[in-house]
């Protein structure tokens, strides 16, 4: 689903969770993403929903710091 969603958006990346209530993510303090991109799927482990806030916002610097050189 996340990698159509990123053909048909034509965005760079799509983080997407999983959702289902066996997952336990969803109302949960914890979560696990995947960055989607066109090229690979990067997994992150399992960690608290403020951490992936802090890794994605990092991971966005880096991708626009790179560029501005």
């Amino acid at each position: 689903n996340a990698r159509a969603k990123l053909e048909r958006k034509g965005c760079d990346w799509i983080v997407a969770n999983d959702v289902a209530s066996a997952s336990g993510t969803f109302g949960g303090d914890d979560n696990q993403v995947h960055v989607v991109m066109a090229e690979a799927v990067e997994s992150w482990e399992r960690v608290s929903k403020l951490e992936v806030a802090r890794r994605l916002v990092a991971r966005i610097a880096d991708t626009l710091g790179a560029g501005a050189e």
